[in-house]
Parts: structure tokens; sequence; C-alpha cells
């Protein structure tokens, strides 16, 4: 198995690194292929109640396409099979029940900033950068970048930026709604990585699932009505559900001590 793509579990925690740091990390077929397998593969494991994917070093997130493995893509049909790759990918981190967090270690460009978005929540290191560079290369986005940019922080400033194929720095990309949080000075990337996840970590699995559920309800287009139905449907099972009861219990308890 390829070791360009690591993943591991740790609790409820499934980790991902993208591991071609000498290269920058960069999207090729077969990373694309692996990162759909790794993400579908744990889609069902109800133990995961968080993911993070992030980039090994701290030079590169992912610098994009891998151009020497995607030069042997020509043709007309080569390049929709390329499209369709890189979307079922993605559609499997976007699909994934539970939130995923990009941990943008450093810069994320053309597809590397299309895997950011694909993501539900993005943290970055001060010098980390992302930047929708494709038309720098006189392509769109591939892999459904360019609709996720515009839900993220609405079409006509995603319009600019694709038109314009700025590269911004973390400070910049959290004022415009790009980025959530940006590492402060003093502590490592790292450690504010495991700061941030802390408090999310705390919830249980069936919390969080209903969490990315009602996040993503309304970027899917659902109607009210169904996105209800679905909320009332998790709520009676996390209601239910013996965690519940024990928080419930244990606040009655505290209670009762006054």
């Amino acid at each position: 198995m390829s070791d360009d793509v690591l993943v591991s579990t740790e609790g409820a925690l499934l980790r991902v690194t993208l591991n071609r740091p000498e290269k920058r990390n960069p999207l090729s077929r077969a990373a694309l292929a692996r990162l759909r397998g790794i993400f579908e593969a744990h889609a069902a494991d109800e133990r995961i109640a968080l993911a993070v994917l992030t980039g090994a070093g701290d030079k590169s997130f992912a610098a994009g396409g891998d151009l020497r493995d995607l030069e042997q893509v020509q043709g007309l049909d080569q390049a929709r099979a390329l499209s369709d790759l890189g979307n079922g990918a993605f559609n499997a981190i976007r699909n994934f029940p539970v939130p995923v967090v990009a941990a943008l270690n450093g810069v994320a460009l053309g597809g590397g900033a299309e895997l950011a978005v694909a993501c539900d929540l993005r943290i970055a290191a001060a010098h980390a950068k992302i930047g929708f560079v494709q038309g720098t290369l006189n392509i769109p986005t591939a892999w459904g970048g360019g609709n996720d940019l515009a839900g993220i922080i609405g079409p006509a400033r995603a319009l600019m930026l694709l038109a314009g194929a700025p590269v911004l720095g973390a400070a910049e990309a959290m004022a415009a709604g790009l980025v959530d949080a940006v590492a402060p000075e003093g502590e490592t990337f790292g450690a504010f990585v495991e700061r941030q996840i802390a408090a999310w970590l705390k919830q249980k699995p069936q919390v969080m699932r209903a969490f990315k559920w009602q996040a993503a309800a309304r970027k899917l287009g659902l109607t009210r009505t169904a996105i209800d139905g679905r909320d009332r449907e998790l709520f009676a099972a996390a209601w239910c559900h013996d965690d519940h009861w024990a928080a419930a219990r244990g606040i009655l308890e505290r209670e009762n001590r006054k």
C-alpha cells in the first residue's frame, strides 16, 4: 500500500496526512484514489467523532495537482475521468459523517485549495497560504472547489479569488472567511491543532454526526421539511443514548448535593 497518504486512528480521532513533503504534497491520481478509499472505509466507524487532514512537513498542505502525473492526462475522456476521480475523493470528504478539519500546515494551492474547502473547517499555521491559482494554468477548478468556495465566502468574493488568482496569507484568508482560526505567535502549529480539536473531541461521536449533518444540510440545498425530519431522528437517537442519560444524571446529582 502506498505511503503517499498516511492514516491512523487515535480514539475518536481520524488523522489523514498527505505524505510527500519533498514534492510539497502534490495530489496525484493515486493520492486522490487513496483519499477516497480512506474516507469511505472509515465512514461507517461510529467510534470516530472528528477527522483531521493535513500535510507532512511545515511548508505545504497540498501544492495542487501532481503535474508530473497529470501531464499524462490527454483528451476529453481522460480529462473528464480526472475530474470524476478528484470529485469522488473530495465527495468522500464532503459526505464524511463527522466534521473534517483541514489543518493547513503550509501552502494550499490549486487543487490543494480545493481540498481545503472540501473540508468542513480550516485552521492554519501563521505562515500558511491559500490560493485558487488554477487560472494561471488556463483551467478552472476541477474538483468542485469553485462551488465550495462560493458556499463559504459568497459567489462574488469567490469569483474575485478565482479570476484574480491571489495567494492569501493566513490572516488575510481568515479575514475573508476562508480560514476559521490561525495559530498565534509563540505556539507551534502542532500544539495549536491539538488545542483546537480538544474541545471538539469532548463531544460524543453520535452528537458530532448530528452537528455535521446540520452544517451540511443547507449546503446540499435540502428543503426545511427534509432537514427538520432528519434533525428529529438524530435528536431522538442521541436523547435515548446512554451517553445523554449519564450526562443528565451527573447534572441532577450535582444539583442534589447543593
